[in-house]
């Protein structure tokens, strides 16, 4: 049982941190935030993701080319280009890489990015990444009931890049479209998205890809919508 309620409390945080605080502030700016909120967000974003944490600017440069190239061959992550799912992750991930390694040299000068060097080093650093998976198998240890449990820990430990694969593979490849007339193959995954926040919503998210609210119909919910609704109504974000 606790197991269970820790991958569920860890999943939908660090969903929560990315799907809120990385793609609609970091990569749209769909909203504005002042400084301190903005690294409060940055520094629970830094915690939730863990040992997967990626650097938001990184991030945010990425999914911007994802949307200028949607499923063309110069996106950085599209199904359509790269069929097999191992071979998928590696790209998004050498790609990945390869954003942090010149935002880190300079050579990246996009507007708009959410910076602290200090804790984008940090979460980058590997020793960290090694000190949140022991604390994640620390808990493991302590609280599992049977060894089988053990085989849950990945899902934790690659809890950020794992978000990222379900939302770029499936919302891509499976589910319905609103907006058929979009030339990228997007699609809306689930019918009432609890399991991503609202970001298998991808059909509706590239027909407007600035709006806040993912959710198009009526049967639709955007779950990552309506926490920020609540942070604007407490005057968090505007």
């Amino acid at each position: 049982m606790y197991i269970l309620l820790f991958i569920f409390f860890h999943w939908y945080f660090s969903l929560f941190f990315q799907t809120f605080f990385l793609h609609r502030y970091a990569s749209h700016n769909m909203f504005k935030m002042n400084m301190f909120w903005e690294k409060v967000f940055f520094f629970f974003t830094f915690i939730f993701q863990g040992s997967s944490f990626l650097n938001p600017a990184a991030y945010a440069i990425m999914h911007r080319r994802h949307h200028s190239f949607t499923d063309t061959e110069k996106d950085p992550h599209s199904p359509l280009f790269i069929k097999n799912i191992i071979l998928f992750n590696i790209a998004t991930a050498t790609r990945y890489r390869e954003l942090v390694e010149k935002i880190n040299q300079g050579r990246i000068k996009e507007k708009n990015l959410p910076r602290w060097p200090f804790l984008e080093k940090l979460g980058e650093s590997l020793l960290i990444r090694a000190l949140f998976i022991l604390i994640y198998f620390s808990f493991y240890y302590s609280f599992t009931t049977a060894s089988w449990q053990y085989i849950f820990l990945p899902l934790n430990i690659f809890m950020g890049p794992l978000h990222g694969f379900i939302v770029n593979w499936f919302g891509h490849k499976t589910g319905y479209r609103n907006f058929p007339e979009l030339e990228d193959n997007s699609k809306n995954s689930l019918p009432i998205d609890f399991l991503m926040m609202g970001e298998l919503y991808q059909n509706n998210h590239h027909k407007k890809p600035n709006d806040i609210n993912f959710a198009k119909r009526l049967f639709e919910v955007d779950f990552g919508f309506l926490i920020s609704e609540l942070f604007k109504k407490m005057r968090i974000i505007y």
